[in-house]
């Protein structure tokens, strides 16, 4: 009997690549790795479940749960994590000069149930006094025009939601004045190309972003890896070998990461920041698996309800094949 063959849709990343270039053998499974931009396989996956498996915006798999049918199942893997604070950004003139003066101003972003703004509204609340309800929305392209939500959404009464005009794009209204802040995981163009009236809110990010770590001990998961679920249901056994397979490519980066000899990424403090980064955050400072996620993941679930996306807050175990959260001893 041969293996089963399964499509994989997850962008090019340094902890996937072995999987890309077909060098880690997947138990029972002929992989086909599409790599795709991350914008492009969520919309296909959560439109038309494209994918066998799929990389996905961890708030979209979350919303995904309260569908009559939920059509995707996950493994605790974790391929892109980003501190976020960063990505706030405002127009000078908009009055904007700490997180408080958030509150009472139009806040754009290019999907409200993204990942990264679920994030960023939730560290607002928490850590500034920075409500979700306190501010107005919209949404709308980022670059590019006419985007909308890629799930339907039911906010409650007092959270305020509108989209953008047909034919503006967020950042140029951020530009421009016509909206006061953005929270983007992309730096939009008019902050890269503009005259200095588009900042970011915490200039010194890299400074706040080590303090929140060290206060909270958590590293934002921006998108994990789901089945389908009709895959999952006919092929139990997928969920454990897909998570295996992450998690030996991810082994590779560990030790390439501090390979001094000859470099493999254009870095010339690489085995510096390596250092740091572990001084800080641990051996394993990107961790899969539910055990060290569950602090990270009990605070996103939180938000997520919070912020009127989940229906109720569920919990970090309710996420996850139950086949990878916990493995045979000798």
């Amino acid at each position: 009997m041969g293996k089963l063959r399964l499509s994989l849709a997850c962008s090019s990343y340094d902890r996937t690549r072995a999987l890309l270039e077909d060098r880690i053998p997947i138990d029972g499974i002929d992989l086909t790795y599409l790599n795709l931009p991350a914008e492009e396989t969520f919309y296909r996956m959560l439109r038309r479940q494209e994918f066998d498996a799929a990389e996905m915006s961890l708030s979209s798999y979350v919303v995904s749960l309260f569908s009559d049918n939920p059509p995707f199942i996950a493994i605790p893997v974790f391929p892109s994590r980003v501190f976020r604070h960063s990505s706030i950004f405002i127009n000078h003139n908009s009055g904007i000069r700490e997180p408080k003066d958030i509150i009472g101003k139009l806040v754009g972003s290019p999907e409200y149930q993204m990942t990264a703004a679920v994030w960023i509204r939730g560290i607002l609340s928490d850590d500034y006094d920075v409500p979700v309800t306190s501010a107005r929305y919209c949404n709308g392209g980022l670059e590019q025009p006419n985007r909308g939500e890629k799930l339907p959404l039911s906010l409650p009464p007092d959270i305020h939601l509108r989209s953008i005009d047909p034919g503006k794009t967020l950042s140029q209204m951020l530009g421009v004045g016509e909206i006061d802040a953005l929270f983007s995981p992309r730096v939009p163009s008019s902050f890269v190309n503009g005259t200095g009236t588009v900042r970011r809110l915490f200039e010194d990010y890299h400074s706040v972003e080590r303090e929140y770590f060290l206060r909270t001990r958590i590293f934002p998961i921006m998108h994990t890896v789901v089945i389908r679920r009709e895959v999952y249901l006919k092929y139990p056994w997928v969920a454990s070998s897909l998570y295996r397979g992450f998690v030996l490519a991810q082994r590779e980066v560990y030790d390439d990461l501090y390979q001094t000899a000859t470099p493999k990424y254009m870095l010339p403090w690489i085995a510096r920041c390596v250092e740091e980064t572990r001084a800080l955050m641990g051996q394993d400072f990107w961790p899969y698996g539910l055990e060290p996620n569950l602090n990270t993941l009990t605070n996103f679930l939180r938000y997520s309800f919070e912020q009127g996306l989940s229906k109720r807050q569920l919990t970090p175990q309710e996420l996850f094949a139950p086949e990878t959260l916990e493995s045979a001893k000798v």
